[in-house]
């Protein structure tokens, strides 16, 4: 079922539900223009997975209501200029009271519930992939497959995507939680034995909070200190005055596309 207010397309999945969370949610998909064309019906195409899908194509549904990531229209008028190869979005929504143990890759003591992520990770990787495969004309491999997020969903983004570099090629690290569990993403990625082959969009706003800016750095360098090639498998910015909202993440949403999604 298409939305209102949408450019395009976006077919609703209600309900969908995993064996390894209690919450089911609802799945939007965005199909690229032209997708049900009778020219179109053998081309297959990328996927980008985004957490928090209720905000990213309408303000109705949004969070803060009236604020969306207006993915729809950017993607839209990418395709259309050629700026960005023709995908699929995915729209995965958070489920309110779970997503911050959905989001979280460990638990902290003060926050109840947190920790899911892995089993969130199961159910993109187990459950979630392999329905959106059947059930649209995706690309396959990592070079066709980008994930993404902002706060605890980029957090998350990039801990999933340094768990499953085989099936996550191009990831999205908007504005990520970098402070969780005494900076333990960073960890992470300082103990890698080298690059992983992806590309990855890492950002933040000067005005979201004291260690924003200076926690991105760090990731940025851990990152650039471990082989990711500045510019070429790695691009960080820093969103002078934006703050830690939706219009900040839309209005970077057309460089992140434009990075991970260049055309053909």
């Amino acid at each position: 079922m298409a939305e209102a207010t949408i450019v395009g397309e976006v077919r609703r999945h209600e309900a969908f539900a995993s064996r390894f969370l209690e919450a089911r949610r609802t799945i939007r998909v965005w199909l690229p223009p032209g997708y049900d064309e009778r020219t179109n019906r053998r081309r297959r195409y990328p996927v980008f997975y985004l957490h928090d899908g209720q905000n990213l194509f309408d303000g109705a549904t949004s969070f803060l209501p009236g604020m969306e990531w207006r993915i729809d229209e950017t993607c839209d008028r990418l395709i259309r200029a050629g700026r960005i190869e023709p995908l699929i979005v995915v729209g995965i929504d958070n489920t309110g009271m779970s997503r911050l143990g959905e989001y979280t890759p460990t638990p902290e003591a003060r926050y109840k519930g947190s920790g899911n992520g892995d089993l969130y990770g199961r159910f993109l990787v187990e459950e979630l992939k392999p329905f959106v495969d059947r059930a649209y004309r995706t690309k396959t491999g990592p070079t066709n497959i980008g994930m993404g997020g902002s706060s605890l969903g980029g957090l998350i983004s990039l801990h999933l995507g340094l768990k499953y570099p085989q099936i996550f090629g191009k990831l999205a690290v908007m504005s990520p939680s970098v402070w969780w569990n005494g900076r333990s993403i960073v960890k992470s990625v300082d103990a890698l034995p080298g690059p992983l082959p992806q590309k990855i969009w890492l950002d933040t706003g000067t005005e979201e909070s004291k260690d924003a800016v200076p926690d991105a750095r760090r990731l940025r360098d851990a990152l650039l200190a471990k082989g990711w090639q500045n510019e070429v498998s790695l691009r960080y910015f820093e969103d002078k005055g934006a703050g830690h909202n939706e219009v900040a993440w839309a209005r970077r949403f057309e460089s992140v596309a434009t990075f991970l999604f260049p055309p053909a």
